[in-house]
């Protein structure tokens, strides 16, 4: 997770997304992603900072996906968390070169462009939406003073498809997105907005802005995950409007028996972002 105070994400959650944040991410984000790690002066070999680690699933993913010698710096506050990330890191990289790992505990929000000398690439996964909008630009600005590239995935979009349709859906979506732009403490998370905020604020910054889509699209086999997403997405609606408890409940449990049938297909959507120093090739900037 991210800033001090937030709550904690069960690893058990953890375990049953990894599958399925693996499929969604944008596999295509890499090339130009690559190729700006490739352009960097300086000795071989990349440190990579991953915020909100949780258990490592992002960097189990992409390490093995990017060429040369790695360094990895894994930042969560849960201590928990940092441990699994540290023992789980894989050994090499694409080509076979080593990968090593440290952990550090605090408070991602804080980190500065002082922070983040010397780093090659700042990566977060399921981590944007967490954040507020002067979180948001203190990250562009920390990232854009550093000169490192940034890979965000998995942002929620605000946009859940289920299928079979119910006529309960959409009021859930909503009463879900507005909980996802709740304040915890004096902190407005920004949710499904949080996207449209960091381009402008990387933008802002001159640097060039790439998104794709990275949706999960759950069915039999993810049936776990399945029954866990609806649990939460349910109940994060109710806390935001506890209004129909009784409709939402039986809601649930119609969504749960479908799952267990086999029935339901669930898309949740996300964006990934990848943010690089400097206008598109071509611009003339």
């Amino acid at each position: 997770m991210t800033a001090v105070g937030s709550p904690r994400f069960a690893p058990r959650w953890l375990e049953l997304r990894e599958r399925a944040d693996a499929a969604a991410r944008a596999p295509e984000l890499l090339r130009p992603l690559r190729r700006a790690l490739a352009g960097r002066p300086g000795p071989p070999g990349l440190t990579v900072r991953d915020l909100g680690c949780g258990t490592g699933s992002m960097a189990r993913w992409l390490a093995v996906r990017l060429p040369g010698p790695q360094r990895w710096i894994l930042h969560d506050h849960d201590p928990v968390l940092l441990a699994e990330a540290g023992a789980r890191m894989p050994a090499t990289a694409a080509d076979g070169t080593p990968v090593t790992a440290t952990t550090e505990r605090g408070d991602l929000t804080a980190l500065t462009a002082a922070d983040l000398a010397g780093t090659s690439l700042v990566t977060a996964s399921a981590l944007l939406d967490l954040l507020t909008l002067d979180e948001i630009e203190a990250l562009a600005a920390a990232c854009a003073g550093a000169g490192c590239p940034v890979l965000l995935a998995l942002s929620v979009s605000g946009r859940v498809e289920l299928t079979p349709p119910d006529p309960l859906d959409a009021e859930l979506a909503a009463a879900f997105n507005d909980h996802q732009r709740r304040t915890d403490g004096d902190r407005g998370l920004l949710g499904p907005d949080a996207v449209a905020a960091a381009v402008t604020a990387f933008e802002r910054h001159g640097w060039t802005v790439r998104l794709r889509s990275s949706p999960w699209r759950l069915g039999c086999a993810e049936s776990a995950l399945t029954a866990e997403w609806l649990r939460g997405w349910v109940g994060a609606a109710q806390a935001q409007r506890p209004a129909p408890a009784p409709q939402a409940t039986a809601y649930l449990e119609r969504r749960l028996e479908e799952c267990a049938a086999g029935e339901l297909g669930v898309t949740v959507h996300h964006t990934d972002l990848l943010a690089l120093p400097g206008p598109p090739p071509g611009d003339g900037g």
